[in-house]
């Protein structure tokens, strides 16, 4: 992180030093300068971009119709706090397992996190003994931008209207809000918390009804707790079908 707040400070510098050294030799200096500028900048561009176009292989043919869950890490599935006494603590969020292996039927499971290789690997070899996620993306693969690290679905090789992005702070952590899914964040205090399991129905519903673009979706659940608001609908639409199914009898 240092080393990228300075960057802009040494091009600064070498700028200045550059230009005095063009008044004596222009022509070799000005090739130098721009040789060494585009150097900079693909440095630059290395800390601040993700580290491919492709993050993910191309989906098999037939698998194109199937969905995306990209989830954060930290205060989603997991909680991790550091103490004096303890060291490095990680929790596991409760419902996590039966919520990864039963969404594992209908899509395709993808961590994306700000945190580092070091720490992802091992946190997701003991989170996840059944395999359900299938890919991994950790700090490499984020948009630097603003002091912030963002998930960039667009950067994903997939479908946008067939990817959801669901964090405990999906709309401070990602550039595609349209994507996002918000769920509570989690801390290892909250031993009730049922927030995953919750999601559960809703995300089935949406694999298997498969709409063509899920992006219009999240938009109508704008401003709303998700989970309740989809049992809300469903019953609605139960209400709704059981009066037609009487008008029907009446008529008869």
């Amino acid at each position: 992180m240092e080393a990228l707040r300075s960057i802009p400070c040494l091009v600064q510098k070498f700028q200045g030093l550059l230009y005095s050294t063009a008044m004596a030799v222009p022509t070799k200096a000005v090739e130098f300068y721009l040789d060494s500028r585009r150097l900079i900048e693909e440095l630059v561009q290395s800390y601040t971009e993700p580290y491919t176009d492709k993050l993910l292989p191309d989906l098999l043919p037939q698998e194109q119709h199937v969905f995306t869950l990209v989830l954060d890490l930290n205060e989603t599935l997991i909680h991790y706090i550091w103490t004096r006494d303890t060291g490095w603590q990680t929790f596991k969020r409760p419902g996590v397992d039966a919520f990864l292996e039963h969404l594992a039927q209908f899509y395709e499971i993808v961590v994306y996190t700000d945190e580092q290789n070091m720490f992802v690997d091992p946190v997701i070899e003991r989170l996840d003994t059944k395999h359900c996620i299938r890919y991994r993306l950790s700090r490499p693969a984020t948009k630097y931008q603003d002091g912030k690290h963002f998930r960039d679905l667009s950067k994903l090789n997939r479908n946008p209207g067939k990817v959801l992005y669901l964090s405990g702070h999906a709309l401070e952590s990602c550039l595609q809000p349209e994507n996002c899914v918000p769920i509570k964040a989690w801390q290892q205090q909250d031993i009730d918390d049922t927030a995953l399991l919750d999601f559960i129905p809703f995300l089935e519903f949406v694999a298997r009804s498969s709409p063509s673009d899920i992006r219009p979706v999240l938009a109508s659940y704008e401003g709303c707790d998700i989970p309740s608001e989809f049992i809300r609908r469903s019953k609605e639409h139960q209400r709704r079908m059981q009066e037609q199914k009487h008008r029907g009898r009446f008529w008869k």
